[in-house]
């Protein structure tokens, strides 16, 4: 009886003291809440971090400075447009021969006569005063060499069809016609002389610098100037009466038929205005494309793959 009494305070003990082994919360997973509330905080703390950094800038879009750079250096693409800039030049041809040849016997643009008459003149120096000036003659066709060679020179370097390079030439070149104009509409008409040296001079290689261009732009078909072979290239096509589809053909027609108008309006000017007022329209033709060439497609150009 001693001995029982003895170990009852030890079960009571036994009794009143908690066993973490059995802890109610343990035994349905509540001991784990404390880490999930500390994920929990570390989840917030990096959300938090993450919205407080700066979202990433998004590509900065070329400026406006950049993209007109862009764009005056590419090349133009031979186009519909790009014929439509050449028949317009031929127009303008057309109007400055037709006001040239009555004022000072000589053609500043085509040149095929010019040759002829300078040898005719070599042979027969006699001649010179009635049909033609054999100074003018010659200076037409020196400045008309000096301008294509000029221009296709440097077209090399610059690039035939870079559209800063084909906008300049045009407004230079309408600058020279002008200049002429301005001349003639101030001083008048002389049939020799060092002023009617200058204003040939300036028509002739305004004519020179612009006849590169269709070599440049590959449609040798429109010359912008000489008509002979066109003529004969338009008799001899496989497919003379066919239109569609016949490029080259189609802009052979549309060169010589800018090149008629041209004239024959060059020749209306003439008479019923004067040679300048002429000019000033064959002048304007030109400054016209200088605009037009502003608008046209630029050619892709192709990238060259490194081989490994």
């Amino acid at each position: 009886m001693g001995s029982t009494k003895h170990q009852e305070p030890l079960v009571i003990s036994s009794l009143m003291t908690p066993s973490t082994s059995h802890t109610p919360f343990a035994s349905h997973g509540h001991a784990s809440k404390p880490s999930d509330d500390s994920d929990k905080t570390d989840s917030d703390t990096s959300m938090t971090s993450g919205v407080s950094c700066s979202p990433s800038a998004p590509p900065e879009s070329p400026s406006r400075g950049r993209t007109f750079y862009n764009h005056m250096m590419a090349d133009v693409k031979p186009s519909l447009m790009a014929e439509f800039e050449l028949v317009v030049l031929t127009f303008s041809t057309g109007i400055q021969d037709a006001a040239s040849f009555p004022d000072y016997k000589c053609f500043t643009s085509n040149q095929t006569g010019n040759t002829v008459f300078l040898m005719v003149a070599l042979v027969m120096p006699e001649l010179s005063g009635n049909l033609f000036i054999t100074a003018n003659i010659g200076a037409s066709l020196g400045f008309f060499l000096a301008g294509a060679w000029i221009t296709g020179q440097l077209s090399h370097f610059v690039g035939p069809r870079r559209r800063l390079w084909l906008v300049l030439c045009n407004f230079l070149q309408a600058c020279m016609v002008f200049a002429a104009a301005g001349i003639q509409y101030k001083y008048g008409i002389d049939l020799q002389g060092s002023r009617t040296i200058g204003v040939i001079g300036l028509l002739a290689f305004s004519a020179g610098s612009q006849i590169v261009q269709s070599r440049s732009l590959s449609m040798i078909e429109i010359s912008t100037a000489m008509a002979t072979a066109a003529w004969v290239d338009v008799m001899v096509d496989k497919r003379m009466f066919i239109l569609k589809g016949n490029r080259p053909q189609c802009r052979r027609i549309g060169f010589l038929v800018a090149l008629v108008v041209g004239a024959l309006v060059g020749a209306a000017v003439y008479r019923m205005a004067g040679s300048a007022i002429a000019l000033y329209v064959s002048a304007a033709s030109k400054l016209m494309v200088s605009i037009i060439y502003l608008f046209n497609s630029s050619e892709q150009r192709k990238v060259e793959e490194s081989k490994v």
